[in-house]
């Protein structure tokens, strides 16, 4: 059986400046959905690519001393680069400059006029240089890009737009899922069939006459006009064939490339099979912004020449910054590339100082596709913020999914490493088998308000058929959340440590269940973190997730998928803790002029490495010359900031050293005349020896729900293990606690905490009142147990 086929595309992104996030966030939407149907087993085809004609990139070009195709490689490559930095899979890229694209072009437009849809006039009107577009009003009339308008007198082509009026109302009313233009989200719909009905209600006011579409709606007659489809007031653009005076209309040039690119205009039969295969598309993701010129001129056109209109057209709002849409003019942009090397290198590196730039990049880019399609409902405009990003990936991917992954792998390594597990050789730790091979554990003991897998399966499925990606994203987090309760009301710890054949039965049973929903969980968010599940995949033991994707296994998600025995790959953190100072690492970094206040900075010791920012001087760039001058490199140790890995810039007055450090490192010579001497009582030895302070290996971390800074950690003192509760989960997640050896204070009296005991304190330092604690650690190796005197 032949494969479905699903054509889908990007707008072709203008070159009139390099791209920014609101770029980023149409293309990653478009990521998303070609994953989806890929690992639903449909031919799917992904088109993006670059617009390159037209008055503003001949303006733009000659204001920086370049030809106009010049200007356009270079712009139309900062997009390719970033797409591909990202791990966008796109199938194609066109460009409007391509020869394919430029012959197809005029193809078209001698098709339509053939077909007498286009005539030859003059206007005169007022045009709106930003939009490319004529608009209704006198001189000055204010365009749709907030810039006057220009006056212009010219000889065009017109394209008979007034006879598809009542053609497009019932293309976008029919019912008829074949025979439709279908618009979402509701809002722009709306948006397209006022401006095809025109002003109904004034028209009826003044007793007009109106007539009725298919489906009994009112429209004014007449309401849309023809549209002009050439100029001759400037020349970079496709000419029009046999009268080279004239270059199509930008838009008609543009929206052409959605069958340009598949094959449309060309002789070689494979491409004339490709368009055959591929078009109708089934969808063009867009802005917001341009919804009319989809929706009106494009199915207009293509009726014209008798091709078939698109299935649908789905647009999503803007990102807005300080309150309002991104906007180079308007100075609020934010650089997607901004994002990938502040995460890439202050999260991902640090925690994998040997990993590539590109493992870098892609796991940024997971936490930008993450953090769009969750926080803003696709359609509508929403808000970014640098703080928002930060909370939310802390929030739901270091302490929620992250978390879950790590937990429960390090629990099942814990207890059921191989050769432990049905005397199975080897070192690495295996899926718990459970009796009798039996992997049918009743998950209505998970939760009695929530049935899994199949409402979860349906409801993901259901959302990504709406492109709700929010509510889908939402509804694996609850699985998460009622996985973390799940495990921490069994208290596998205790199950373990309880001994009985019933326990270790019902430690299996519990510890595959989380397995298997983290399977579950993972196969369904390959799609938006492809780069992170992959890791997950792995670790569980299961390969190449972008294989099992093409295998079509991420399409069966069945209980009882992940085998009782399955090995594990090599267990490693997923989510890194992301330092709330990176914020002001990516301000800085959009920013690094920036003449607004800023925290004083302290004078680095001598012996503190003097490292400094480098920033690269301005731009030369011609492509964007206004843009301010970007960061070059991250310092690596850069003085005056918090320790422990974050270079955010501190809030505060810089500490003074404590008066032993002070001694030692000869910063002053009379300590007394200091103020800030600790005042604390002297002890005697006696006192000291009272103190047990032991090594101790952390083997379990975890959260404790509902509970912002606790962690539960099980820590190995050699001669037995036990419970310590500790308050460090903000700075910490339990990935990377466990392994580490530290310092526990062994004979303090228990203290219960959130209805759990704790039989211990760990030693960590910190400097000022909110300093992140450093755990104390040991350079060199020593056996657990190991008392500290």
């Amino acid at each position: 059986m032949p494969k479905k086929k699903f054509y889908l595309t990007t707008p072709i992104y203008y070159v009139n400046a390099r791209p920014h996030i609101g770029h980023a966030y149409s293309t990653i939407a478009a990521d998303v959905i070609a994953r989806r149907h890929r690992l639903l087993g449909d031919d799917t085809f992904f088109l993006t690519g670059t617009d390159e004609h037209g008055q503003k990139v001949e303006r733009s070009a000659a204001a920086a001393g370049i030809p106009p195709l010049q200007f356009a490689d270079q712009v139309s490559a900062t997009f390719r680069a970033l797409w591909d930095r990202m791990g966008i899979t796109y199938d194609d890229y066109i460009r409007t400059t391509e020869p394919r694209h430029t012959e197809a072009v005029q193809r078209l437009f001698q098709l339509l006029l053939d077909r007498d849809k286009i005539y030859l006039s003059s206007y005169t009107g007022q045009y709106s240089i930003g939009e490319e577009m004529f608009v209704d009003g006198p001189p000055g009339t204010i365009g749709p890009d907030g810039k006057p308008t220009e006056t212009v007198t010219e000889e065009n082509y017109f394209f008979r737009l007034s006879q598809y009026q009542l053609p497009l109302i019932d293309l976008i009313e029919s019912e008829d899922p074949e025979n439709r233009l279908l618009i979402q989200p509701e809002s722009s719909r709306n948006e397209v069939l006022s401006f095809l009905r025109g002003n109904v209600a004034e028209a009826s006011e003044r007793g007009d006459v109106l007539e009725l579409s298919a489906l009994g709606k009112p429209y004014l007659p007449g309401a849309l006009k023809d549209l002009s489809i050439s100029r001759t007031s400037f020349k970079w653009g496709i000419t029009v064939p046999g009268n080279e005076k004239h270059v199509i209309y930008v838009w008609l040039d543009a929206l052409a490339n959605y069958m340009t690119a598949i094959g449309y205009g060309s002789d070689d039969p494979a491409e004339q099979e490709k368009f055959k295969r591929y078009w109708p598309a089934d969808l063009h993701l867009v802005g917001k912004e341009i919804t009319r010129f989809h929706c009106v001129y494009w199915p207009a056109f293509l009726l014209a020449a008798g091709i078939p209109t698109p299935k649908s057209v789905v647009a999503n709002g803007w990102l807005l910054f300080d309150d309002s849409k991104m906007s180079k003019s308007k100075g609020n942009v934010v650089r997607t590339e901004t994002i990938l090397d502040a995460f890439g290198t202050e999260v991902y590196k640090k925690q994998f100082p040997d990993s590539t730039k590109k493992e870098q990049d892609l796991f940024a880019a997971d936490v930008l596709r993450y953090f769009l399609l969750r926080e803003i409902p696709f359609g509508q405009d929403g808000s970014f913020s640098f703080d928002a990003m930060i909370t939310r990936y802390n929030a739901d991917l270091a302490n929620g999914y992250g978390n879950l992954v790590s937990r429960t792998l390090s629990m099942i390594r814990q207890y059921f490493s191989a050769g432990e597990t049905e005397g199975r050789p080897g070192g690495d730790s295996l899926i718990p088998l459970l009796e009798n091979n039996n992997s049918s554990f009743e998950l209505n003991e998970i939760s009695d308000q929530f049935s899994f897998p199949e409402a979860v399966l349906e409801i993901v499925t259901k959302c990504f058929s709406t492109y709700d990606f929010g509510k889908s994203l939402e509804s694996s987090w609850s699985l998460i959340a009622v996985m973390d309760l799940f495990i921490s009301d069994q208290a596998p710890w205790k199950l373990a440590k309880a001994g009985t054949s019933e326990s270790a039965t019902r430690l299996r049973q519990v510890l595959y269940a989380a397995a298997e929903s983290i399977r579950i969980v993972t196969a369904l968010l390959y799609p938006i973190l492809p780069f992170s599940t992959a890791k997950v995949w792995a670790q569980l033991g299961l390969g190449d997730i972008e294989q099992a994707a093409k295998n079509g296994e991420l399409n069966n998600l069945e209980w009882g998928g992940l085998k009782p025995g399955t090995k594990f790959g090599a267990l490693a953190p997923i989510f890194p803790r992301a330092d709330k100072g990176l914020a002001q690492i990516m301000i800085d970094m959009e920013n690094p002029n920036s003449t607004s206040e800023k925290p004083e900075q302290p004078k680095p010791s001598k012996l503190v490495d003097e490292t400094t920012t480098h920033t690269s001087p301005a731009p030369s760039d011609p492509t964007d010359p206004a843009a301010a001058p970007r960061t070059s490199s991250l310092p690596e140790g850069a003085p005056g900031m918090t320790v422990a890995g974050s270079y955010a810039i501190s809030t505060e007055r810089p500490g003074t050293p404590s008066h032993t450090e002070a001694r030692a490192s000869g910063v002053f010579a009379n300590s007394a005349a200091r103020s800030d001497i600790p005042d604390t009582p002297q002890i005697v030895i006696d006192d000291f020896v009272k103190v047990d302070l032991r090594v101790a290996q952390i083997v379990v971390a975890e959260r404790i729900p509902k509970a912002d800074k606790l962690l539960r950690l099980e820590v190995d003192l050699g001669y037995e293990k036990r419970q310590i509760l500790s308050g460090i989960a903000e700075w910490y997640t339990p990935e990377e606690l466990v392994g580490k050896k530290i310092v526990v204070i062994a004979n303090l009296a228990p203290r219960k905490m959130r209805g759990l005991e704790s039989h211990g304190m760990l030693l960590a330092a910190s400097h000022g009142d909110d300093g992140k604690p450093v755990l104390a650690t040991f350079a060199e190796d020593i056996p657990v147990g190991s008392r500290l005197k």
